[in-house]
């Protein structure tokens, strides 16, 4: 075990490391929590549409369109949104005027959205348009920051307000960045969007895989064992995916099509890391009910912040890091519910989630509303903390009772002394 833990710790977590700190994936990222006001106000239209009460479907139904329209208008944004905010952010990593460089990356894609006929296809601005808004932010603000560090640009004197001179200082690089996405999608006839699809199109069928769900899930649960930031290391490369397949799954939903997407937004926060990250609410549960001093005394510490989905507290303070009595059912029980909700969500006995609830919602009630008010998500919920309170318990009796015999040993040392 020592072995494994030491070429996790030499080999597999430096360069995964590196990847959760590299500035285009950390601009990804953060880029991207521009978009969450909107994807969860609309999803807030779309739950409060579908509640499944009869007198509250009868009184709705007359306003159903007009609730259309604001989840329409927020998740229609999601790709306009994710190029002004990762430009911004790419910009501040590169030390450049973020505000001109979200200016002109959204210019950029507004360019490319443009079709054969030369009208503008808002279709583009939506989660379809995603990998063309990260590409886009990133050649727009390396441009922009190609002409700043070389000085080729417009300078006006000291005396001129900020906000005019940095309009002037993004003159030049501005545009050559019209000029290029011009070129590229007027004379070239290039379509941009169509060509990354095309690129990104095994991805996106891999990560709505059983397969491809559970190395992703496996990554998470092993950078977590070694005190890496798992969600937050992959987000860059995992979000764009997973919020593409809830954009679909809700206009599948809003035009009573069946869901395409198991592994949408929610399917790793609300179904496979219940509690947080390896499922751990259930081993603070089982801390409140401990003989140990100190694992009774963590429990009740953990569990408020556990409750919505928080457990640095367990993580760091049981600790589950580096610790190889608790590893095995940290990373196999988030395996074994991402192996049982994908089986249920493709054989529909469970919905796939379609809504965006935050991650913070508690168990039972953020899969209800994930999934449209379905009832068996919220049942299956429960039978999980179930699961993995059966797979933590031997685990956990093991450190409990190394914990009580380390709280006994200085009585026992009193007494001898004695």
């Amino acid at each position: 075990m020592q072995k494994f833990m030491d070429w996790l710790q030499n080999t597999i977590m430096p360069p995964m490391a590196k990847v959760g700190n590299n500035k285009y994936l950390v601009s990804i990222r953060n880029g991207l929590v521009l978009t969450l006001p909107a994807i969860i106000s609309g999803s807030v239209f779309m739950i409060l549409a579908n509640i499944p009460i009869p007198a509250w479907t009868r009184f709705i139904k007359p306003y159903v369109n007009m609730m259309g329209v604001a989840t329409n208008a927020s998740f229609g944004i999601i790709s306009l949104l994710a190029v002004i905010g990762i430009s911004f952010q790419l910009a501040k990593a590169l030390d450049v005027d973020a505000i001109s460089a979200a200016g002109l990356g959204t210019m950029a894609f507004i360019v490319l959205s443009f079709n054969d006929k030369y009208t503008l296809d808002t279709a583009n601005f939506s989660s379809s348009g995603l990998f063309t808004a990260i590409i886009t932010a990133f050649v727009s603000v390396l441009i922009f920051h190609f002409f700043e560090s070389r000085n080729i640009v417009i300078k006006l004197p000291a005396g001129v307000p900020a906000a005019v001179s940095n309009s002037f200082v993004a003159l030049l690089p501005g545009f050559v960045i019209l000029l290029l996405f011009w070129t590229v999608r007027m004379p070239l006839g290039i379509d941009i969007n169509k060509v990354v699809q095309a690129i990104f199109h095994p991805l996106l069928f891999a990560m709505n895989t059983l397969p491809g769900i559970l190395v992703y899930t496996l990554l998470v649960s092993l950078l977590w064992v070694c005190g890496i930031h798992g969600d937050m290391t992959l987000q860059g490369i995992s979000d764009p995916i997973f919020l593409q397949f809830l954009t679909a799954n809700a206009t599948a939903l809003a035009h009573h099509q069946p869901l395409p997407f198991n592994t949408a937004m929610g399917f790793s926060s609300l179904f496979v890391n219940v509690g947080g990250t390896g499922a751990t609410i259930t081993l603070v549960i089982l801390m409140l009910f401990s003989k140990s001093k100190t694992y009774k005394e963590l429990g009740r510490v953990a569990f408020p912040s556990a409750l919505f989905e928080i457990n640095e507290p367990v993580i760091f303070g049981f600790p589950l890091v580096m610790n190889p009595i608790t590893m095995i059912p940290f990373i196999g029980v988030p395996l074994i519910l991402a192996t049982g909700t994908f089986i249920l969500m493709s054989i529909g006995w469970v919905s796939a989630p379609s809504a965006m609830v935050p991650w913070t919602m508690p168990p039972i009630i953020g899969p209800l509303m994930a999934t449209n008010w379905d009832w068996r998500a919220a049942v299956w919920s429960a039978v999980e903390l179930v699961i993995a309170t059966a797979c933590y318990y031997p685990f956990f009796k093991t450190a409990e009772k190394q914990m009580i015999a380390a709280e006994n040993k200085p009585a026992d040392e009193a007494k001898a002394e004695a």
